[in-house]
């Protein structure tokens, strides 16, 4: 078979969000940092072609990233990556720390030692720590340190034709996240409402981004809400969570860098200190553990440091081919599956 391109992934899930990870045939990202190359991805042809290869049909998927294994920069990480998601390429991301940590110790290209391993990712935001409990060859559980968390402004009004005006919380977890109490639009975050949230989630999003600009004070490579995600608290003090991500899905995981963020407010609000733990659950019932480690700064404003734990399996090994006379290289998607927003996925940049 005389293939054009071939990438190698290993399948990996954290609570149910899929996080594939390329752990070979990457090309070369040009770019001196991780951020860099983050911009890179996003601004180049090249790499709009990469990242439509690997997350659009007929080899993609709307469900689940492809976390790019890259060579690291900084001299104290083990291994770099960059999250590829259907509308561009993201930062960071707390699943896919999971998958990637998952990935790198049961593959053996980082060894893993038992009953603990410390593995240092590097992303486009920043140093994650990943404390991984190992047993039996298997990595059992991953506690990510995150990069710092902070505020960029509470309780931002809103007025939106099928709501009113709503409350939002713009905040940073690693990307920025437009936070919402789930009541606000009249619902729960239950499976049944999963359609509903992620299109109520997009108008939000499409709403936010076109009035309010947020950027990263450190990195300008990060700026824009990324995602909407829906919250609310149970009786017994779960954070409930639904993320809710372009074109037409919600993320199965409780969401990592959105439960950092979410825990940015609590802190600014005086309901989280430095010690405490929350459990976190998803749309369908998988869990995180969420830690406020400590407080920071971030270029002069207040910050945290937080802390995610999950679990993460891998569930195959796969390769990604490109056929050199494939008309469909390009990749496409469909509303039927992707949903809505589907449609605005246009032409490749040339």
């Amino acid at each position: 078979m005389r293939w054009k391109r071939t990438i190698q992934l290993l399948d990996v899930h954290a609570e149910g969000e899929i996080g594939r990870v390329a752990i070979g045939g990457v090309p070369k990202i040009p770019g001196d940092t991780i951020a860099a190359q983050l911009r890179w991805l996003n601004t180049d042809p090249k790499g709009d072609e990469l990242r439509r290869f690997l997350c659009l049909e007929p080899r993609g998927a709307p469900i689940g990233s492809v976390n790019l294994l890259l060579p690291p920069k900084h001299p104290d990480a083990d291994a770099a990556f960059i999250i590829l998601q259907p509308d561009q390429a993201h930062a960071s991301s707390g699943s896919n720390s999971i998958c990637v940590t998952t990935a790198l110790l049961e593959s053996g290209i980082v060894e893993m030692k038992e009953p603990e391993t410390i593995v240092t990712l590097e992303t486009a935001a920043g140093l994650v720590k990943a404390t991984a409990t190992c047993r039996d060859g298997r990595c059992e559980k991953v506690k990510l340190t995150m990069v710092p968390a902070f505020v960029h402004e509470l309780d931002v009004a809103i007025d939106t034709p099928d709501w009113g005006r709503i409350s939002v919380d713009l905040c940073y977890g690693g990307i920025f996240y437009a936070l919402v109490d789930v009541g606000q639009i009249g619902m729960k975050i239950e499976k049944a409402n999963a359609a509903a949230l992620v299109q109520a989630g997009m108008v939000l999003k499409d709403m936010i981004n076109r009035s309010i600009s947020v950027v990263h004070p450190e990195i300008p490579e990060i700026s824009g809400v990324a995602y909407v995600m829906f919250r609310d608290i149970e009786a017994d003090g779960t954070v409930r969570t639904c993320t809710t991500m372009w074109p037409g899905r919600v993320d199965r995981s409780p969401c990592g860098t959105g439960n950092s963020a979410n825990l940015a407010t609590r802190h600014a609000r005086g309901t989280a200190k430095v010690g405490d733990i929350f459990k976190s659950k998803s749309i369908i019932g998988s869990e995180f553990e969420v830690g406020l480690q400590a407080v920071t700064e971030v270029a002069g404003r207040p910050a945290i440091i937080p802390t995610i734990a999950g679990r993460g399996f891998t569930f195959g090994l796969s390769q990604v081919a490109l056929d050199p006379f494939d008309p469909m290289a390009d990749g496409f998607a469909l509303t039927d599956v992707w949903g809505p927003s589907a449609g605005d996925i246009g032409a490749p940049r040339r």
